[in-house]
């Protein structure tokens, strides 16, 4: 045996002995997966409650909805069969007010992107995070009683989790570039990653039963809950885990020197000062700010608009809503982890480079999420679980992002990987800002098939545009409800005739 194979024995020997399921790094990664599980938790959480906070048929509502009168015979309502209902709808908001409201957490979390990756670069990610989430989880708690108030308080704490969960991802990159060895990276941050739809799922599959049965009116627990559970996570954050390996209390000695060794630079040392020109001169740069937009605006416009669309254009009752609109990131969190474990088996056995590596996951995330979203939007809703097939399918393929431009920042830039991604988040963000106000301008009136309103008849075109602000000024509660059920028993009745 050669002096160089006897050298490279010893390392393998070396590498074997370091822990792995239970070692420190993969601690950080259980985790940092439950720390962005409530991250997305506290971000997707209104979109859910939103369904059953506010009343299902406002005057304006009805009214516009009229002209899609077959396609709701088509497509019965099974919200219509839950009596229910509308006895936790505590508020009369209106689409583009709704919209708006979903949108107002991008207005904070876009200002905080790159701010946050050069703090955790300069002071450690685990201060960062762990701050950033105590604000966002108190944030959620004051929620119930601040709308109760006044709708403006819902935008101002919206816009205060965003600002705070704006610094968790670029915080996050930024202790994976210390922390995660190379030929582990895809693993680990997959992984983490995951936390994402889980956070999606786990909202989504309970806050339709917490709606129904919950306390404080059923809507009001799925912040409480959200919030409370965010803030015991918080403590767990600051014991479990360290800015590097080198000031960790608990690491073995042995993984301690293996991650040491395999990081491509001194982890104890942090970046006073960043290369602003080379990075916004970067190809590579400017490759993952591209994927990352791309992908977010299929990301976010699933996140925000799928239990209205559940609900609206599909017809699935709130209970049902919560389950169906959780499957599609089941689906995502499976393939985000084998993407992950099948990256590192490439590149481990040497079959493909890094970067065709990258590539390949991230090209087969963006054509079959986009073939399969658009076979969901010519699928009619009398087949509406073949819809919620190829939706499922969809949002699987995003999960291979993961392994795709995700993991791309530690690769090639580990030391300032949390600027690097607060800088192509800020630009992903954009579409979480415009999608649900693009989603709601483009369906007016809640359902497939939009009629638009150029192209109504004239009678039609009078009855649609009733002007809201008469009617709150001048009709009260009572005659609002009178007014509504003649109307719908008007619809229908219009529809049994022909």
């Amino acid at each position: 045996m050669t002096a160089e194979e006897e050298i490279k024995d010893s390392e393998n020997n070396k590498e074997g002995s370091v822990p792995c399921l239970c070692s420190q790094r993969w601690i950080l990664a259980y985790t940092g997966f439950f720390g962005v599980f409530f991250v997305y938790a506290l971000r997707v959480n209104i979109s859910m409650a939103m369904v059953c906070m506010v009343q299902t048929f406002s005057l304006n509502d009805t009214m516009t909805t009229l002209g899609n009168e077959t396609e709701d015979m088509k497509c019965p309502d099974d919200n219509m069969n839950n009596p229910h209902l509308n006895e936790h709808a505590e508020f009369d908001w209106n689409k583009p007010l709704r919209s708006s409201m979903l949108a107002s957490f991008f207005y904070g979390y876009i200002i905080t992107q790159i701010p946050g990756g050069w703090l955790a670069d300069r002071f450690g990610g685990k201060r960062v995070f762990g701050i950033a989430m105590a604000i966002s989880g108190i944030s959620n708690v004051l929620l119930p009683v601040c709308a109760r108030l006044s709708y403006l308080s819902v935008f101002i704490l919206r816009v205060i989790t965003g600002l705070a969960t704006g610094v968790t991802f670029p915080a996050l990159q930024s202790i994976w570039g210390r922390w995660a060895p190379p030929l582990e990276r895809s693993k680990l941050i997959a992984f983490s990653g995951i936390g994402r739809p889980f956070g999606n799922i786990g909202t989504f599959a309970t806050s339709g039963i917490l709606c129904e049965y919950g306390f404080d009116n059923g809507w009001g627990s799925i912040f409480y809950l959200s919030g409370g559970l965010t803030c015991l996570w918080v403590i767990s954050w600051f014991i479990l885990t360290s800015d590097s390996p080198a000031t960790h209390p608990r690491i073995s000695q042995s993984e301690k020197d293996y991650i040491v060794s395999k990081i491509e630079y001194n982890t104890s040392e942090r970046s006073e000062t960043v290369p602003w020109m080379k990075i916004f001169t970067s190809p590579v740069v400017w490759a993952c700010l591209t994927a990352h937009v791309c992908n977010n605006w299929t990301n976010y416009t699933l996140l925000t608009s799928l239990p209205a669309f559940m609900k609206e254009v599909l017809k699935f009752d709130i209970k049902e809503n919560g389950v169906w609109s959780a499957i599609p990131y089941i689906c995502q969190a499976t393939s985000a982890i084998i993407a992950g474990y099948f990256a590192d088996f490439l590149r481990t056995r040497k079959l493909l480079s890094t970067t065709s590596t990258r590539r390949l996951c991230q090209l087969t995330g963006f054509l079959g999420a986009g073939a399969c979203l658009i076979v969901t939007g010519f699928t009619p809703c009398e087949h509406r679980y073949l819809a919620v097939a190829f939706l499922s399918l969809a949002v699987m393929f995003t999960g291979f992002s993961q392994a795709g431009y995700i993991c791309n920042h530690v690769d090639f830039a580990p030391k300032y990987a949390g600027v690097i991604y607060g800088l192509t988040n800020m630009a992903g963000t954009v579409p979480g800002m415009v999608a649900p106000i693009v989603a709601g301008a483009l369906t007016p009136n809640v359902s497939s098939g939009e009629l638009q309103t150029w192209a109504r008849d004239i009678q039609e075109e009078i009855v649609g545009t009733v002007d809201d602000s008469k009617y709150d000024a001048t009709v009260d509660n009572e005659l609002r409800t009178e007014f509504r059920d003649t109307v719908i028993s008007f619809k229908y009745l219009s529809i049994l005739k022909e």
